[in-house]
Formats: structure tokens, sequence, C-alpha cells
């Protein structure tokens, strides 16, 4: 019987390190098997926080003050602030569906709402698991990890619960344009929906 014992994988944690192109070539891919059209690499200096998105929050969206993972249960504009220049760099994924169910089938939209959640934390889980210790995931759409959220009482999933980028404060559109993109509006169930989800690495 051999002795051979395989050397357990020692990986330093990334601190300043940028990311590397062959890293970013191998989170792509992931990315795309996951059903993502794109990922931008990004400076977080290029992230917009606003006070108007958590108003949006607060008067027009039923999960205010409803779920662990909207406002007012997430953190502030000024708080965002500061936890943003904790970071420099980040990552912008961008995903597209079609489906004139997804707005009418509530258990066909939660489960793609999960979809999305389990994809983009997978990612958030590679990049800690390559290093990036600090990397962390702002999901696409509200959390659908519970049929009904158990807000106020202790939420069910504390460990892999994530906001959006909205219920963050962050401006979608305004930190897209920064990256020279544009976001087409859905004016039907039919047209293509555009989704967005956003990864802090460090």
């Amino acid at each position: 019987m051999s002795s051979f014992k395989r050397e357990k994988k020692v990986v330093p944690f990334k601190v300043n390190n940028g990311l590397p192109q062959d890293l970013f070539s191998r989170l792509q891919d992931m990315a795309r098997q996951y059903e993502w059209d794109s990922v931008y690499p990004m400076q977080t200096s290029q992230i917009v926080v606003g006070h108007w998105v958590r108003l949006k929050c607060q008067y027009g969206c039923k999960h205010y003050n409803s779920n662990w993972c909207c406002p007012p249960a997430t953190p502030g504009p000024e708080e965002v602030r500061n936890i943003l220049q904790d970071y420099t760099i980040s990552l912008m994924l961008v995903g597209t569906q079609q489906s004139h169910h997804f707005y009418k089938n509530k258990k066909q939209k939660r489960a793609r709402q999960v979809r999305y959640w389990k994809d983009t934390v997978s990612l958030e889980r590679f990049l800690f698991l390559e290093g990036y210790y600090k990397a962390f995931s702002l999901i696409s759409g509200p959390c659908a990890l519970c049929k009904e959220c158990a807000y106020p009482k202790d939420c069910h999933f504390p460990k892999e619960r994530r906001p959006s980028p909205e219920a963050f404060s962050i401006d979608v559109i305004k930190t897209l344009q920064n990256l020279g993109l544009t976001t087409p509006i859905a004016m039907d169930s039919k047209d293509m929906f555009y989704h967005y989800a956003m990864i802090l690495i460090e």
C-alpha cells in the first residue's frame, strides 16, 4: 500500500492583488455555465450610492419592512458608502431572460430567483476559496429562499442571505453608465428582461 499522502492545497489570502486575467477567465467560464451573459470587472469607486434608491424601496416595493434582505433591515446609504471604502475592485454580472410567463407564474419566478442567488453566491465562494476573503455578493432581485420571509422573526438562512444592489442603495443604472453600458427597459412581458448582480472582491 502506498504511503503517499495527498497534500492539501493552501491558498494565501489576497490583499491588494487585483484580479489576474487567468482567474478572471475561469470566473467568466463559471458565470457562463450559470447563464450569466457578461461579467465586467470595475473599480468600486464606479459604484453609485443614492438616497433615492432607498426611497424607491420604501414607497414602491412590497418587500419593504417585510424581508431580511430589504430595507430597513439592510444598511442605509451612508453605511453602504463606508462599506464600499473597504473595497477597491468588484464585478458587475449581467444576465438576460425572455419568458412571458415570468411575471405571471409565481412558482417559476421564485425558482429563477433562487437560481440567481445560488449562482451568484457560488461565484462569491469560488473567489473566497481563491483567497479573496472579503468577497461579498449582492444578488439579483429580492431574497426568495423562503416562500414567505420570517421577518422580523429569526431568519431561516442567516448564513446564506444576501441583499440586492438596490437594497444596498446602489443606483444600478448610473453604475452601468459608469461602465459604458446601457440597460434596456422591458416594456412588455414578452420583452427581454435584464437583471444584474454584483460581487465586491477586495
